[in-house]
C-alpha cells in the first residue's frame, strides 16, 4: 500500500512538473514567436523604427497650374521610455522654447504613450535642422523625423484650398491611421480629400548607438515599407479668374461665385476679405490663426459664398416667376397693370414701376408688383385646401433649385440659409395667416435667405433650363485624366424646361434696356438681373446675377456686395467684368476695371 501511495504521489508530482514546464514552454514561445513587445523592447536600445510620413498630393487649377506643393521640414520626436537626464535648458536653447513649454510638451507624450513616438516641436526647418542634429546625441530618446510642409504658390483661394493643422484629440480616437502630431486637412479641399491627398505611411528601421545617433539601416532594409505619396487633385479653379475676382473685390465685402453651368465645375470662389493660405503654414500656424479669428472687423476666415445666407433681394424673382409659371396662375402672356405698388389691405410694397406688365417686362424693371402678386396667387391658389398647404407647395419647388438645403459636396461647412416651413409661419401668427403674411419673399425680402453658392447653383439651373451638377471644386483624382464622377448627375428641379424661355428672355431685356445695362460686353451675349438685398443693419447689399453666353452658356456668375446699394451700382459691373475676363482672357474696359478695383466699402 505505501509503495503503491509512494508510486502515484511520484507520478502526481512528476506531472506536475512537466505541466509547470509545458506552461512555461507555451508562454516562452507566445513572448518569443508571438508577442514581439519584448522583443521589440530589446531591440529599443539599437534599433529604431521611424515612420516615415507620406508627401501629401499636390493640388492644380483647371489649366494645371500649380497651386499647392510641399516643402521639406522636420519634426523633433521623443519616445518618453528612453529618455534619460539630460541638459533641458540647452535643448530649450537649441529650440527657442520656454522650459515650462518643453516640460509640459513632455508631459503630454508620456501621458499619451511612453513607447509611441510623439512630436516634441514640429516643422522646424532645413537651417535650423543641420544645427539640432549636431547636438541630438546630448538628448536621449529624442531623434528627428523627417515630414513634409504644404506651400501655396499663389496667395489666393485660401477658403477652396484650406489648410492641414495637427490632429486633435476627437479624430485619434476615431481613426487609427492618424497618430498625435500628424497632421490633417482641416478646411477646404484638404479637408474634403484628405484620405486621397494624405497618402500612405511608410516604416524606416535603422540602427542607432549609444550616443543616440543612426548608424544605418536594420537588415539593410529588409523591414523598411516605403511611404506611398498621396493622389493629386485637378480642381476645377480658373486660377486667372480667380486672381481677377480677388482683385475685383479688393476693400470690399462679399463674394463672387462662378460656376460652368454643363458641369457644375465652380471656376471662382471669392469670399472677401480673405487671407494668404500661407499663413496657415508652419511653426507660425497656431499664432497666425488666432490673430485671423480674432479679426472680428474683416473676419477674414469667414467663407462668405458658403457661410453667410442673405435676402437674395431681386434676384429671386426669377425662382417665382417660374414657380408661377410652373403652377399656371401665370402664363408669359398674363398683364398685370402695376400702380406703382402692391397694396393689399394693410400691407404696401412699393415698386419704382408702373404701367401693364407681363412676365418677360416684370423682370426687364424688376416690377415688384408682379411678383408679389405672382406669390399671393402661387400661395393662395384655390387648389389648396389652406394657405399652409399651398405654402408647402412652393417652398418644395424652392429646395428642389437648391435653395434651403446643402449641396453635400466637396466645399465643406456649407448652410442651408432660410426657407421656413409653414410650420415656422404657424408658430409666429398662431395659425392665422395668409398670403399676404409672407409676401415680402415674392421680391427677395422677409424671412427667405441664401448663400451666393445656392444663388449661382440657380442660375447653373436657368441657363440649363431645368437641371444642374451639384456644384463642385475637384474635375480629377491622381491624374487629369481620371475625372471625378462623383458630382455627374443631373439634377432636375420641379419646373418644366418650356418654362425658362420668358425668364431667360426677361433677363436679356434687362441688360438690353432694363435694370442691367451696365453689364453689356462688346461680342458677349450677357443676360443678367440685378437685386438689391435690404440689410437692416446699414447701407443694403448690392446683388448681380448673370448668365453668359445667352444661347451657349459657358458661365454663370452671381455677385454680392455688401453695403454696396443698388444691383447696378458695384455687382452688376464686377459681374460683368469676370465674364468678360473669362470669356476672352482680357478685359477692354479698363477704366470701369480700374473705377471698381480702387472703390472702398465700408
Amino acid at each position: 500500500m505505501n509503495n503503491a501511495l509512494l508510486q502515484k504521489r511520484y507520478y502526481f508530482i512528476v506531472g506536475g512538473i512537466v505541466l509547470v514546464a509545458l506552461i512555461y514552454m507555451v508562454r516562452l514561445f507566445y513572448l518569443q514567436v508571438i508577442d514581439r513587445s519584448y522583443r521589440n523592447m530589446a531591440e529599443q536600445t539599437s534599433v529604431r523604427r521611424l515612420v516615415e510620413q507620406p508627401a501629401r498630393g499636390f493640388i492644380y487649377d483647371r489649366n494645371d497650374s500649380l497651386l499647392v506643393y510641399n516643402d521639406a521640414a522636420y519634426d523633433l520626436m521623443v519616445v518618453p521610455r528612453d529618455m534619460r537626464e539630460f541638459d533641458t535648458n540647452d535643448l530649450c536653447r537649441t529650440l527657442e522654447i520656454p522650459k515650462e513649454e518643453l516640460l509640459k510638451r513632455i508631459a503630454k507624450a508620456t501621458a499619451y504613450s511612453k513607447v509611441i513616438p510623439s512630436i516634441i516641436d514640429q516643422q522646424i526647418s532645413k537651417e535650423d535642422y543641420g544645427y539640432l542634429q549636431e547636438k541630438l546625441y546630448r538628448f536621449p530618446g529624442f531623434f528627428v523625423q523627417n515630414r513634409t510642409l504644404r506651400h501655396y504658390a499663389y496667395p489666393v483661394a485660401a477658403h477652396i484650398l484650406g489648410y492641414v493643422g495637427e490632429v486633435d484629440e476627437r479624430t485619434l480616437e476615431r481613426d487609427s491611421y492618424y497618430r498625435m502630431g500628424d497632421y490633417i486637412g482641416k478646411s477646404g479641399i484638404e479637408r474634403s480629400y484628405e484620405e486621397e491627398l494624405r497618402g500612405e505611411k511608410g516604416i524606416r528601421v535603422v540602427l542607432v548607438d549609444v550616443s543616440n545617433r543612426e548608424r544605418g539601416s536594420y537588415k539593410n532594409g529588409e523591414e523598411d515599407v516605403l511611404p506611398i505619396q498621396g493622389q493629386s487633385l485637378w480642381s476645377t479653379i480658373d486660377l486667372p479668374l480667380q486672381q481677377y475676382g480677388e482683385k475685383l473685390m479688393t476693400n470690399k465685402r462679399g463674394s463672387i461665385v462662378a460656376i460652368e453651368p454643363a458641369t457644375g465645375e465652380i471656376l471662382c470662389i471669392v469670399s472677401s476679405p480673405a487671407y494668404d493660405p500661407n499663413l496657415l503654414v508652419g511653426k507660425d500656424l497656431r499664432k497666425n490663426f488666432a490673430q485671423l479669428l480674432c479679426d472680428t472687423v474683416k473676419v477674414p476666415l469667414f467663407n462668405r459664398a458658403l457661410q453667410a445666407a442673405y435676402p437674395p433681394g431681386s434676384t429671386f424673382k426669377l425662382a417665382n416667376g417660374l414657380i408661377a409659371l410652373q403652377e399656371k396662375v401665370v402664363t408669359p402672356s398674363t398683364v398685370w397693370y402695376c400702380s406703382g405698388g402692391y397694396h393689399m389691405g394693410s400691407h404696401t410694397v412699393g415698386c419704382h414701376h408702373a404701367g401693364p406688365t407681363n412676365l418677360v417686362s416684370a423682370v426687364q424693371h424688376s416690377c415688384n408688383f408682379y411678383f408679389c402678386n405672382a406669390l399671393y396667387h402661387i400661395i393662395g391658389n384655390k387648389k389648396y385646401k389652406n394657405v399652409q398647404e399651398g405654402y408647402q407647395v412652393w417652398r418644395e419647388y424652392l429646395l428642389s433649385m437648391g435653395f434651403g438645403v446643402t449641396f453635400n459636396s466637396d466645399l465643406p461647412f456649407d448652410v442651408k440659409g432660410i426657407i421656413p416651413t409653414s410650420d415656422y409661419f404657424d408658430r409666429i401668427y398662431r395659425k392665422s395667416w395668409n398670403p399676404n403674411s409672407v409676401i415680402s419673399m415674392g421680391i427677395g425680402q422677409g424671412e427667405a435667405s441664401v448663400t451666393p453658392l445656392q444663388m449661382a447653383n440657380f442660375l447653373a439651373i436657368v441657363a440649363n433650363r431645368g437641371y444642374y451638377y451639384k456644384p463642385h471644386v475637384v474635375k480629377a483624382i491622381g491624374s487629369k485624366d481620371n475625372p471625378n464622377k462623383r458630382y455627374s448627375e443631373k439634377i432636375y428641379c420641379k419646373v418644366d424646361s418650356k418654362y425658362f424661355d420668358p425668364i431667360l428672355e426677361g433677363m436679356d431685356m434687362a441688360v438690353q434696356a432694363g435694370t442691367a445695362r451696365g453689364a453689356k460686353i462688346d461680342g458677349v451675349h450677357i443676360i443678367g438681373k440685378t437685386g438689391t438685398a435690404q440689410n437692416p443693419h446699414g447701407r443694403d447689399h448690392s446683388v448681380f446675377a448673370s448668365i453668359a453666353p445667352k444661347n451657349d452658356p459657358k458661365i454663370v456668375v452671381f455677385v454680392l456686395v455688401e453695403n454696396g446699394g443698388f444691383g447696378a451700382t458695384v455687382a452688376c459691373p464686377i459681374a460683368s467684368l469676370i465674364t468678360e475676363f473669362y470669356l476672352n482672357r482680357e478685359v477692354k474696359r479698363k477704366d470701369l476695371e480700374e473705377r471698381i478695383i480702387s472703390m472702398s466699402i465700408k
